[in-house]
């Protein structure tokens, strides 16, 4: 057997905007630079068969950050999707955005259509951008869509259980990540996929995102590889022969 590794990796991008203060720049010069590092874990993705990548780019809370930076961040997501689009088609990298997407520009809403249109048919890596994303928006969404079918009449409140309700979230069609790695030196979640981090391994590392390299992903694998996945049962049960 080779050695274990996620099926889906979910990634807390932390740590740019001090990356950039601690060089005298602005903050949304350390979100340019994270860049770098977004493209090396899909390269590193596709390269290792990796099914599913799920990346923190912008949270339902950071809406609250000043008007400036939050307009910055939003040129930078269009101007990163039309430089990015060619390689993930061509590394049939399927692209799609998960969040409240009502909430962006109307020419920001339009290339994130015609991105994850362009990538559509792509059968690699499932990449997923959380932008404008919440774990408990995510949860309340899905609960008031079912309720919708309830009182529709489609539904019977009995009928709804733990499969159904994934069903009903952003990652519907997806693994859970087995992983999620939060790079900048916190050691929380930070409302981000509440339900689906149920049974993920942790991976914590002090590296601001735009120095994390592939040594670091490197590390957070073989981290991953060392944890005995118990899902509930003993240590015992789970080393017994099959």
């Amino acid at each position: 057997m080779g050695t274990p590794q996620p099926r889906h990796i979910a990634i807390v991008m932390d740590g740019n905007g001090r990356w950039a203060s601690l060089r005298g720049l602005e903050r949304h010069a350390g979100h340019r630079a994270g860049i770098d590092s977004v493209r090396l874990c899909i390269e590193e993705c596709v390269r290792r068969g990796i099914e599913a990548l799920t990346l923190f780019a912008f949270s339902s809370e950071n809406w609250q950050r000043p008007g400036a930076e939050v307009e910055a961040l939003m040129n930078l997501f269009v101007e990163a999707l039309d430089h990015e689009l060619p390689e993930l088609q061509k590394n049939a990298v399927r692209l799609r955005f998960i969040g409240e997407r009502q909430r962006h520009s109307t020419l920001l809403q339009a290339r994130i259509a015609a991105a994850e249109l362009a990538t559509a048919s792509g059968s690699g890596l499932k990449l997923q951008i959380a932008l404008s994303y919440g774990g408990r928006w995510d949860i309340v969404d899905a609960a008031r869509r079912l309720a919708l079918r309830c009182v529709a009449g489609e539904l019977r409140a009995q009928d709804i259980d733990e499969a159904m309700f994934a069903d009903a979230l952003q990652l519907a069609g997806l693994p859970d990540p087995d992983l999620l790695i939060r790079t900048g030196g916190e050691q929380r979640i930070s409302n981000f996929l509440l339900w689906n981090l149920a049974y993920a391994e942790l991976y914590f590392c002090a590296t601001l995102w735009p120095q994390f390299d592939r040594a670091e992903f490197d590390a957070a694998l073989e981290s991953f590889a060392g944890r005995q996945r118990r899902f509930g049962l003993t240590g015992a049960q789970v080393d017994a022969p099959a």
